[in-house]
Formats: structure tokens, C-alpha cells, sequence
């Protein structure tokens, strides 16, 4: 079974992923892809990585998870989308790391399903943008607690995922930034259902037509319809500059509310952000999708 893990994280348009992953169901199906509704599987999981900080899995665990995702469905590719496969937003930061407890479940994963072929897919975000969400949703607010003596220059994706490396190494991990996914939405959907780049899908564009303006839609896809041979590359630099032009200010602006950060500091952030998924690249077993 080839077993994928969207894994979020939070904040960074999972549940629209998601519902587009839903809306190629069907066709997917037809193609030995496999994508539950979560309702059927979440709940289960959730319970059995919880359950596996005390004692191990059972030796049936693998089947009966499985059974609860396919429901009697056939395929031979499972998409699984839990932005909680890494923990809640209530402990996504806690002393000064992101996602403290990812390696350790992805760890159980691995031990789970230890004969089937594994990824794992996720979204990271400039931390500048999405700790102040993560704080508003700490279960400990207390400086102890969230950041354990570090800072918010400290914060590394990097280093949760090099981490995630360390414990399962034997899964590979494709990552992607939020804050280019109107441009790649296509190929992250496509990445994910393990089709080729050409492939067509259903909601190409969902992400694009909720931060664009509806005369910018309508004339993005008129010129789509007079420029049918347009390469991946080639759509991405028109969906660039429709954006430049047509882009609805309040869905693309971010308000940042972080006691005691200054433009300054969320500057450097984000400089370090940009520097970090540099370095995520040269990990070994990470693939970045980019524009």
C-alpha cells in the first residue's frame, strides 16, 4: 500500500486541500486512489498514536486502521489528510519548537505500517505569521512552557523536519511553503495523488479564486482558454501577474497580534525563514515544491 500522510500543518489551507482531494474522489478512484473522509479514520489514528506513548501497538493495529480508512474500498494508493497527525494547534509550539512530538508519531507510523511505502506531505509558514496564531491556541501560554527559554529567532522548520528524518528515516517527506501555494496548488494536488504533472484535475484553481477578484478569475481563465499549450512554469508566471494586478488585498494581507514582537523582529523572521527553507532543501529524503 502506498500510504500518504497529509500531514498540515495548521494554518496553511489544509482543510481547502483537503476539500479539493474530496472533490477528485471519484476520478481518483478510478485510478487505485483512495481518499476517506476523515470522519471515518481521524479518531482511530489519533487514539492508536496516543495509546502508543505508553505501550505498543497491537499486532492486528495496521489492518484494523486500514479497514477504517478504505471502508471496504479496493486501492492501492491511501491518501490520509489530518492536520493533527503532528499534535493539536495547542501544543504545536512548546519550549520554542515547532511541533515537538512530530518524529515520535512519525515514528508510530512507521511502526504500524512498517511494510508499506509511507510520505509524508506537508505545508510549513513563516513562523513571523503563524506562532502568534499558535500562542493565541497554546494550552500553557506561561514563557516556560511555550518557549522553554528560547526565542522566536530560534524557531527552525528545518529542525522539526530533520527530526522527522532522524526517527523514520525511511519516509520520505515532501514539503512545500504556504505562502507560494497559489502558484503550485495544482502540482501540490497532483504531488499528493501521485500524478503526473500534466494530469488533469478537478479545482485547480480553488485557492486562486478565493484571493483574486472575480474580473481577475474571468480573465485569468480567457487567457488560459487562448494559451492552451502554457507550460507548469508558464501558468505560474501569469498566475503571478493576475495576482499583481487583480489580487483582493484583505486575503492576502496578514494581521500580526504578538505581545511584545516589532516590525523589526518579525523582519528578521521572516529573513531566517527564507534562509531555513534554503537549508530544508539539502536535507536527504526531502523534496521541496517551489515555483
Amino acid at each position: 500500500m502506498q500510504l500518504v500522510l497529509h500531514t498540515g500543518t495548521h494554518y496553511t489551507e489544509e482543510d481547502r486541500l483537503l476539500k479539493c482531494l474530496l472533490h477528485n474522489k471519484s476520478s481518483f478512484a478510478e485510478r487505485g486512489i483512495a481518499v476517506p473522509d476523515p470522519s471515518g479514520f481521524r479518531g482511530l489514528f489519533r487514539a492508536t498514536l496516543n495509546a502508543m506513548h505508553k505501550a505498543p501497538a497491537g499486532p492486528d493495529a495496521r489492518d484494523v486502521l486500514l479497514d477504517a480508512a478504505l471502508d471496504d474500498a479496493s486501492a492501492d494508493r491511501l491518501i490520509l489528510s489530518d492536520p493533527n497527525f503532528f499534535r493539536t494547534p495547542a501544543t504545536a509550539v512548546m519550549r520554542g519548537h515547532l511541533y515537538p512530538d512530530a518524529a515520535k508519531r512519525m515514528m508510530y507510523m512507521a511502526e504500524l505500517f512498517p511494510n508499506d511505502d509511507l510520505e509524508i506531505f506537508m505545508a510549513i509558514r513563516n513562523p513571523a505569521s503563524h506562532v502568534p496564531i499558535f500562542f493565541d491556541k497554546a494550552i500553557d501560554k506561561k514563557h516556560a512552557a511555550f518557549w522553554g527559554g528560547r526565542n522566536p529567532l530560534d524557531l527552525r522548520w528545518s529542525q522539526t523536519i530533520g527530526l522527522i528524518r532522524e526517527a523514520a528515516p525511511e519516509i520520505p517527506i515532501t514539503v512545500w511553503c504556504n505562502e507560494d501555494l497559489p502558484l503550485i496548488w495544482a502540482q501540490v494536488i497532483r504531488e499528493i495523488a501521485g500524478l503526473e504533472l500534466h494530469e488533469k484535475i478537478s479545482g485547480g484553481f480553488d485557492l486562486l479564486a478565493t484571493i483574486m477578484t472575480k474580473e481577475g478569475m474571468q480573465r485569468f481563465r480567457a487567457y488560459l482558454d487562448k494559451h492552451p499549450e502554457m507550460s507548469e512554469i508558464q501558468k505560474r508566471r501569469v498566475i503571478a501577474a493576475f495576482l499583481d494586478k487583480f489580487a483582493i488585498d484583505d486575503e492576502i494581507e496578514e494581521e500580526l497580534d504578538m505581545p511584545g514582537w516589532t516590525e523589526e523582529l518579525v523582519d528578521e523572521m521572516t529573513d531566517i525563514y527564507d534562509d531555513d527553507v534554503t537549508n530544508i532543501q539539502r536535507i536527504p529524503g526531502v523534496t521541496m515544491i517551489t515555483p
